[in-house]
């Protein structure tokens, strides 16, 4: 067996494949509050990528019965990653990779920039046909939901379909070991999403006012089935992951393009596509029973189902299927997870040091992206040995071009 079993006083069991990388102690007492809920089905499972979240750790699967944790899933709903094989080779691409960094750039609104009057360098000025259809096939739903809460109405959302965001969030041009090159994205459901995630964070503290105090951590504020925001957030959150899986199919699009108008040779990119949540609650059958599972930072991975598992932007990426393993809920680890907070790796890191950990990769090397700097993360090979009973490796990648919000 590989994986340990963290029995809880007053709670479930905890399932942990962390086998050879670091639990912060941190994480270990938010993962034992989270087991304390009088609703968590069965046990909790926690992927070797896990590290200290918002009220839930990342990095953990949660099965619950009766009820669903807002900040459990959290604000980037549908957060994911989406990955195309091309029939392109590294021979193909350009020998000076900047043009294309640039034309991908072009192409996808990405970071963010206020101020007063100023465009959202993020945001789309006029969003291009694309985003257009995309959006009537949403619009429905979000008419739906800001008629029960007006406060979402100005949230960015049709601006913001097609976009990158900040943060961790990236567009990669990578090689695989047969040195084809495939395409991949991680993002989520932008503005809208994070307004729709904060708002019922908010609804579930303020219904659970009188009962805050008992809670191990005020972001384990629930709704109970039958409640009346139970059924809205389970509606709004379903939207937004829909939102999310369409701005990576929008994105998709416009980075192809976009190496198509820099690289000659024609070329297809539609040969085992991936596009997977891994911020995310949806119900599922497990030991025979109806659950909401939520998985904060981890990948569905159901027996043959394939998913993406990034490293960082100097490490090596996976595609993986899944192997079913039902003690995992059938799940596997959403990346490599980091080591340490952002502000930690600035602190602790330079310019210098990130040029030196990406060479050979074309991407931003300045201060402003220092926080993702590769030694921030845990080591991803480590990370996917501790998870083997969960998933089988289809394709390694390592990343040539890298697009930073």
């Amino acid at each position: 067996m590989e994986h340990q079993i963290l029995e809880v006083e007053n709670g479930k069991p905890i399932k942990l494949w962390t086998q050879g990388v670091p639990v912060e102690d941190a994480a270990r007492q938010q993962l034992i509050n989270t087991a304390r809920m009088p609703f968590i089905f069965r046990h909790l499972a926690v992927m070797p990528d896990v590290h200290l979240g918002k009220g839930s750790t990342i990095g953990s699967v949660i099965p619950t019965q009766g009820a669903i944790i807002p900040a459990a899933v959290g604000v980037d709903i549908g957060c994911g990653m989406m990955a195309a094989r091309t029939t392109l080779s590294a021979t193909d691409l350009p020998d000076n990779l900047h043009g294309l960094r640039t034309a991908i750039e072009k192409a996808v609104p990405h970071g963010r920039t206020v101020g007063r009057g100023k465009r959202d360098a993020g945001s789309w000025e006029n969003p291009p046909e694309k985003v257009d259809d995309m959006w009537a096939a949403l619009l429905p739903g979000f008419e739906r939901i800001v008629a029960k809460y007006p406060r979402l109405k100005n949230t960015n959302q049709y601006k913001h379909l097609g976009t990158l965001g900040t943060g961790n969030h990236f567009i990669e041009v990578c090689l695989d070991e047969a040195d084809r090159v495939w395409f991949m994205l991680h993002t989520g459901s932008r503005g809208v999403g994070n307004a729709i995630g904060s708002l019922f964070i908010e609804l579930a503290q303020a219904d659970m006012r009188g009962h805050l105090a008992n809670l191990p951590d005020k972001d384990l504020a629930y709704f109970e089935e039958g409640s009346p925001h139970f059924d809205d957030y389970v509606e709004a959150v379903g939207w937004a992951q829909d939102f999310a899986r369409r701005n990576r199919a929008v994105m998709m699009d416009h980075v192809i393009a976009a190496a198509r108008s820099i690289i000659d040779k024609p070329f297809s990119a539609d040969v085992e596509a991936v596009n997977c949540h891994h911020n995310y609650v949806q119900r599922e059958t497990h030991f025979g029973a109806e659950v909401l599972v939520t998985r904060k930072g981890a990948v569905s991975a159901k027996k043959g189902e394939l998913g993406i598992i990034p490293g960082s932007m100097g490490a090596r990426s996976y595609i993986v299927r899944g192997l079913g393993n039902e003690e995992a809920f059938c799940s596997c680890s959403h990346g490599a997870g980091r080591t340490m907070s952002r502000n930690e790796a600035k602190r602790r890191f330079t310019v210098e040091d990130q040029i030196r950990a990406t060479e050979g990769v074309e991407c931003r090397k300045d201060k402003e992206v220092i926080d993702e700097i590769p030694m921030a993360y845990k080591d991803i090979d480590a990370v996917m040995h501790a998870q083997r009973e969960l998933v089988e490796v289809v394709h390694t990648l390592r990343q040539v071009v890298c697009v930073k919000g």
